[in-house]
């Protein structure tokens, strides 16, 4: 039977309900210096936020090596009243000191696969999904590493994959190597951060593999694409590709959170939701928000 896999344990997928489909309550990198998010008191206000503003579940992309904090996750779900779903993965090479990488080396598929069937460290916590990342219009051989590692873990468990793209780029690179070359179904692919590489060409393509494409909302001030976002969206589902779609926040730093005066998880519902309300129905916006995730996210994980 399909479940959701949250940190306090499987869930039946109607169970997740609107759902921010990729975000972060705790996160640290050398890339992100002095914008960690690290205080647990400030997490539990955000899903808190988070949850009054309609939201019932938060699926974190922050993967190993990374702050993730696992064993405060179920307190905060817990305490927040809010689903939380976990990742293994790995980013980027630049957000790691190398001696962490050097201690991977051969063997992160096992490290994934045991993150989502036995637990995180001593948390007892399983994760629910593989977080990898490409580069900028590009696979570095980073990049190939932990994807060929990602499928290797989906192959195990069935486990979802979701790629952060940098700047929303190279879409169809990451596919040819999960899905051509590695096997991995393209329903099991999750794509984010679309929405800042507004090319609508390449969003169909990625679409017509039966892939999942995440939109965030609202990008970093640098990413002048929020006003794009919308169209993107109507577009995709005009074309027929409104159950490919995901809606998120991703909150990376913590001056964008709603607790310390930035947009945070509820802008989301607050503000993204209405918008494509207006623009796009309740009843698909509804879809994009519960529907899908509980498809996106689902798994049949066989007593794994």
């Amino acid at each position: 039977m399909s479940a959701v896999r949250t940190v306090l344990g499987d869930i039946r997928p109607e169970e997740l309900g609107v759902c921010d489909a990729h975000d972060h309550l705790f996160l640290h990198s050398p890339r992100l210096p002095g914008q960690e998010l690290n205080d647990a008191t400030a997490a539990r206000a955000e899903l808190e936020a988070f949850r009054a503003a309609g939201g019932a579940s938060v699926v974190q992309w922050t993967p190993y090596g990374m702050g993730r904090r696992a064993a405060d996750l179920p307190l905060l779900s817990r305490a927040a009243g809010v689903h939380v779903v976990c990742a293994t993965g790995l980013h980027q090479a630049a957000h790691y000191a190398p001696e962490l990488l050097d201690g991977l080396r051969g063997k992160p598929a096992d490290v994934f696969v045991a993150e989502l069937t036995e637990g995180i460290g001593t948390s007892g916590v399983r994760a629910g999904l593989v977080k990898v990342a490409g580069g900028f219009h590009a696979l570095d051989a980073h990049a190939r590493w932990t994807m060929t590692a990602a499928a290797e873990a989906h192959h195990a468990t069935g486990a979802p994959i979701a790629v952060h793209l940098e700047l929303g780029t190279g879409a169809l690179d990451v596919l040819d190597l999960l899905c051509g070359e590695l096997g991995v179904p393209p329903h099991r692919v999750v794509l984010g951060h679309l929405n800042r590489s507004p090319d609508l060409v390449v969003h169909r393509q990625a679409a017509e593999t039966g892939c999942w494409l995440a939109f965030d909302g609202p990008s970093r001030a640098h990413h002048a694409t929020d006003w794009r976002m919308p169209d993107a969206v109507r577009a995709l589902a005009e074309a027929g590709f409104g159950h490919r779609l995901l809606l998120d926040g991703d909150t990376v730093a913590a001056g964008a959170r709603a607790v310390d005066g930035g947009p945070g998880m509820p802008y989301l519902l607050r503000r993204v939701r209405p918008r494509l309300e207006r623009d796009l129905g309740t009843e698909l916006t509804h879809r994009v928000l519960t529907d899908n995730p509980a498809r996106a996210f689902a798994v049949d994980w066989d007593g794994r």
